[in-house]
This record gives structure tokens, C-alpha cells and sequence, in this order.
């Protein structure tokens, strides 16, 4: 993590965000701030970290379901190869399960979209000056909802199945067998308490974990 997150005269900002109207919206809202300055905009996910080494933004604004790539997973590339780049997750979905994946991937935020602009601002100062910012009532249910039960690969087979893909499909998109997928798929049933794999994969999707 950056040791020096002081705020430059203007903060540089991305935004990630694949709604149009949204995404311009906070471009003219923020850049009315005095001390911000809108520099990128991107609607896909697979755009934010060429974008951002581009243009160096301060702070990173990302939208987690974005074409291409999630939020989440540009979060983790931003960390490796932007390290300076300061990233606040805000979203329509305050899942409890997106929050946790949000700050294992190196957010400094998380904040939903319903939100007073002037709240936003500040968050965009807090974390620049190194604090992490989560919206409360998030953090709270964050905490009563406990843990991720799904190991990655689960999750990465749960998310493969998803618009009727056979497990035929499912074991050669991943490189496995269809034992090994169908072992997987009965797991992670089994941890969200579900009856099939198209209920596993809604309710962990509910929850944030995939």
C-alpha cells in the first residue's frame, strides 16, 4: 500500500461505471468539487487498468458489475500494478458478501449509490488521506453474515454454470473433469443449503460470494 496518500491541489479521478447516464452524472457532479478532476471514464471492467496507467488517477471509482471484468477484479489489478491508485468501490449492490471480497482485493472503500454526492467527496478525501471508508450499515451486516463458504474453485464453477451450461461445458472451460466438476457443483450446493445448482449459484450471488 502507498505510505503517502495526501491529496494532490486537484484529485485525479477514473470512473468505472457502464451505465451512461450514471457514470455521467458523477462526472458532472464531482468535477463541480474544487478540488477534483474527472481525468478517465470507462464502461468495461477489462478498461480500468490500461485506462489507469494511462492517465494516473489519485482515486479509482468502480462500479463491481461491469462488462468484461468485474469491479472487484480490477480492484486486485489496480493493487498490483497502480499501487498509488486508491480505490473506492460504489455500487447499487450492498451485498455483505462483495464488501469482504472488496477489501481482500485492496479497496480503501465501499460505498452504494443512493448516497449524497457531498458524502461521496469526502469519502473520496478520506481515503486519499489513508483512511478506509464503508458504508456502516454494510459493515454491519458484513459481520453478522460470517465468512465466505465457498472455496475459489466452487465459486469458479458455480459462476460457469450459470445460462444453462452443461457440465460437459463446464469441465472444458476450466480445464477439469467432469467428475471433478460435478463434485465441486454438489459442494457448493450443499453450502448455501440449496436443491440445485442454478439455486446455489442465485444464492451466492445474493449474498456477494461469486
Amino acid at each position: 500500500m502507498p505510505q503517502d496518500h495526501r491529496p494532490a491541489k486537484n484529485v485525479r479521478l477514473l470512473l468505472a461505471e457502464d451505465q451512461q447516464m450514471m457514470r455521467g452524472a458523477l462526472a458532472l457532479l464531482l468535477g463541480l468539487e474544487a478540488d477534483m478532476e474527472v481525468v478517465a471514464q470507462v464502461s468495461a471492467g477489462d478498461l480500468i487498468v490500461g485506462k489507469a496507467l494511462e492517465c494516473r488517477p489519485d482515486v479509482a471509482l468502480l462500479d463491481i458489475e461491469l462488462p468484461g471484468l468485474s469491479g472487484l477484479d480490477a480492484a486486485a489489478q489496480l493493487r498490483e500494478q497502480v499501487p498509488d491508485c486508491r480505490v473506492l468501490i460504489l455500487t447499487t449492490f450492498g451485498r455483505p458478501g462483495y464488501l469482504r471480497r472488496a477489501m481482500e482485493a485492496g479497496a480503501a472503500g465501499f460505498l452504494v449509490k443512493d448516497g449524497p454526492v457531498e458524502e461521496l467527496a469526502e469519502s473520496i478525501r478520506a481515503v486519499l488521506r489513508g483512511e478506509t471508508v464503508i458504508d456502516p450499515a454494510l459493515a454491519a451486516a458484513a459481520l453478522s453474515a460470517g465468512p465466505n463458504p465457498l472455496t475459489a474453485r466452487e465459486g469458479d464453477v458455480l459462476r460457469a454454470s450459470a445460462d444453462g451450461a452443461t457440465v460437459s461445458d463446464i469441465a472444458g472451460k476450466l480445464c477439469l473433469s467432469e467428475s471433478t466438476v460435478r463434485n465441486y457443483l454438489s459442494s457448493a450446493i450443499g453450502k448455501t443449503g440449496t436443491r440445485n445448482r442454478t439455486e446455489a449459484l442465485r444464492e451466492a450471488r445474493q449474498q456477494g460470494w461469486v
